[in-house]
């Protein structure tokens, strides 16, 4: 017999958990409900482990159903025999001799026991039970599929619908209620406060003290004369809504603790609904909002859409996973990869001066031009030419190739994006977008979004940037001033701004403190609106959310970031961002990373000596004097005079033998367009020519050739078209009057 027990034990069979289908229940990481769905046969049912449900509870059922649980080989005799005679008896009273596993046999195998027969058919079917499994798997399993009325079964959802609370969490009121529910679901739940549940409850506890007299206390006995209310399962949370619906697909197990943090969450979402609120008269009806800690990889907010119940902004659309246009949020990145490339440092001098590249001629968004401006107040004050300029000279990777590493899916080919992809010509979901800013905060390491909270260890990621690049990056976004205030934020907070083309989307993405949050305003169906502008409507609703955070201590505020040891502060010329001649009077303090930062000595500022008429002399003499004046290119100066800012002209250089002619040849032409080594894809029906501009600190005429052909005259610093005859590669020369040239080869393609 014990032989034929174990075989049957140890023969392979269907657990127990698995006879039935269960419901997803998802919480957030502090504990909160988030969503109970239902199984799929329309039951409320969450499967729980004995070690999860309070001891309490498991005691208070045995002691209720079934005492001899322990002992009995399925059926208990004596009880069979008293509930016989009580329901046969004719004295109206009935009570049921059935034992937990035969209880759990008529659910599983569906035995109709209320005739003689079918009690004999639930009796075999209780000892077939208990040959098979073992006490705990059986008890376990009752109560996971006992009925608690209506279509809620098991103590795991009964818990959770009537009590808002997980079976291990219960006071004693809550676990003696529900020990006696199962024995008549009808009419002891699914009410307010049923009588017969309160009268059964009563009972249970008499019997409970006879075993923990301890339990005795005036406390107790108040509690349990205190009404009980049970909730209804339209009760039901159903929070974060986005971010359950996209992960419940994706998470087998019917348990699951999400990342979100419901304080966080709660507080991200009012700011969003207020926000809008306030902004209804500019037709601003939808965001989004998605916040990592970045220590973690954890998201701890996620809101996918304004109000997920309003179809008329298709609230029930994600847009933290939908492919949009980013604007200028992706120019942090730029200058990364410049800074990592030896292309500039923070103090660089670039030049915000209308240029095209090639077929392609950026405009700034305002419609203006600085002139020559430093790398780090180009990308604070988002200026779209310095930021073509600088990814135009990107090698490997370039933009493209950078944002594919990064895991940006769905691009097209690079050339069909060109230097567009600068200014968000391609597009990216708001989860891409936020690993991204969250790598800056990783020292240059991306790391993927992590979305539940049983994730341990260190998130491990791929390292795109050098941590001296991001160090520079957020310290240039850090001196961002916030929209309201015009001054950087404090604490501090690294953020930029993007603008999609047509005003469809309008951004803002950031670091502050321990977290980076992404920010989206727009409509689903792309509809144009003028006031969706990244500064002044996702910088607003960004600074209200880290406010709000940080004014409910949900964020600990600024973390120290120390500067990676492989970097230097150096001294440079405040005008030219190069190291200072003893000629420039105006410095600057700017981040350098040693081997990788451009250097080179300043000429911009230069001493010239100057006779009693304002002209240049080789020689000091009787009415000479020196004046140091600053070497501008021919556009730069008419930038200037364009802006109210003209800047003196130096005189033209004297004729001092050998070093006049070194210093003609530093005053040469210089091409800025095309750019060197570039391959230019040209449309042969529209017969678009390419645009050849040099610049000269010396005004006069530039002479054109290609290879040996001549092209053609322009001023300095004006643009000259040329038509190129057939496909293949080119060696432009341009040649000032006095013979000094600046040569640069570029590649020709034609195309339908």
């Amino acid at each position: 017999m014990a032989l034929l027990l174990a075989g049957l034990r140890l023969w392979p069979k269907l657990a127990l958990r698995e006879q039935a289908g269960y419901s997803s229940a998802l919480y957030s990481s502090d504990g909160v409900l988030l969503r109970l769905t239902l199984a799929r046969d329309e039951q409320y049912r969450v499967w729980t482990p004995l070690e999860q449900i309070d001891p309490r509870l498991i005691e208070a059922v045995q002691l209720y159903e079934d005492r001899w649980f322990a002992w009995h080989p399925g059926f208990n005799p004596a009880s069979l025999v008293r509930g016989a005679v009580s329901t046969w008896s004719g004295d109206g009273r009935r009570r049921g001799g059935s034992t937990l596993s035969m209880q759990l046999a008529r659910r599983l195998y569906r035995v109709d026991s209320r005739s003689p027969l079918g009690k004999l058919r639930q009796i075999s079917a209780a000892l077939w039970l208990e040959a098979r499994y073992g006490k705990r798997e059986i008890l376990e399993a009752y109560l996971n599929l006992a009925p608690y009325g209506g279509n809620i079964e098991g103590a795991g959802a009964a818990s959770l619908i009537y009590f808002g609370k997980r079976a291990d969490q219960l006071l004693l009121p809550e676990a003696l209620a529900l020990a006696v529910i199962p024995q008549n679901p009808n009419r002891r739940g699914g009410e307010a406060w049923p009588v017969a549940l309160g009268h059964a409850r009563g009972r249970l506890w008499q019997a409970w003290l006879k075993r923990h007299p301890q339990d005795l206390a005036p406390s107790q006995q108040t509690s349990l004369n205190l009404p009980l209310y049970l909730r209804s399962a339209k009760e039901l949370p159903f929070a974060a809504p986005h971010a359950v619906q996209a992960l419940m697909r994706q998470l087998p197990a019917a348990q699951t603790t999400l990342s979100l943090h419901m304080p966080t969450q709660r507080t991200v979402e009012r700011a969003i609904t207020q926000f809008l609120d306030q902004r209804k008269g500019q037709g601003l009806n939808n965001a989004a909002a998605l916040l990592v800690d970045t220590q973690t990889m954890q998201v701890r907010a996620w809101v996918g859409s304004a109000n997920w119940f309003d179809d008329k902004i298709d609230g029930q659309v994600n847009a933290t996973t939908a492919k949009r246009s980013p604007g200028s949020t992706l120019k942090p990145f730029i200058y990364a990869l410049a800074l990592d490339q030896g292309v500039l440092h923070p103090a660089s001098i670039l030049k915000d001066a209308p240029t095209a590249f090639g077929t392609y001629s950026p405009e700034n968004f305002d419609g203006r031009f600085e002139g020559p401006i430093t790398a780090a107040n180009a990308l604070v004050r988002s200026r779209n030419i310095p930021a073509v300029q600088v990814s135009a000279k990107l090698q490997q990777p370039n933009l493209y190739q950078f944002l594919k590493l990064a895991g940006v899916s769905q691009l097209a080919s690079e050339q069909h994006y060109g230097l567009a992809l600068t200014l968000g010509g391609g597009e990216l979901s708001m989860e891409e977008l936020l690993a991204m800013y969250a790598m800056l905060a990783n020292d240059g390491e991306l790391k993927a979004l992590r979305f539940t909270a049983d994730a341990l260890g260190p998130a491990k990621g791929q390292q795109l940037l050098s941590p001296e690049a991001a160090f520079i990056t957020l310290d240039m976004l850090r001196n961002n001033p916030r929209p309201d205030t015009g001054r950087p934020a404090f604490p501090r907070v690294a953020w930029k701004t993007g603008t999609s083309w047509g005003f469809r989307d309008a951004w803002t993405a950031g670091v502050f403190g321990r977290y980076a949050l992404v920010v989206w305003l727009g409509n689903f169906d792309a509809t144009s609106n003028p006031a969706l502008v990244g500064v002044q409507a996702a910088a607003p609703l960004f600074f209200q959310i880290v406010d709000s955070l940080r004014s409910q201590g949900l964020d600990a505020g600024e973390v120290a970031a120390k500067a990676p040891a492989n970097l230097s502060r150096v001294e440079v010329c405040a005008a030219s961002g190069d190291l200072p001649n003893e000629h420039c009077k105006q410095l600057a303090e700017t981040w350098f990373i040693p081997g990788k930062s451009p250097i080179k000595l300043s000429t911009l500022h230069r001493a010239v000596l100057i006779d009693g008429a304002g002209h240049a002399v080789c020689r000091p003499g009787a009415n000479i004097h020196e004046e140091v004046f600053e070497y501008w290119s021919s556009d730069m100066l008419q930038l200037f005079a364009q802006a109210g800012m003209p800047r003196r002209v130096p005189p033209a250089p004297a004729r001092c033998g050998v070093a006049g002619a070194a210093e003609a040849q530093g005053d040469g032409p210089r091409i800025v367009s095309p750019l060197q080594g570039a391959s230019y894809v040209l449309r042969v029906k529209q017969a678009t020519p390419l645009t050849l501009r040099a610049n000269a600190a010396r005004q006069g005429q530039v002479y054109w050739f290609a290879d040996a052909a001549y092209l053609g005259q322009a001023a300095a610093g004006k643009d000259l078209s040329w038509q190129p005859p057939a496909a293949g590669r080119y060696l432009l020369s341009a040649v000032d009057a006095q013979g000094v040239a600046d040569t640069r080869e570029v590649s020709v393609e034609f195309a339908n």
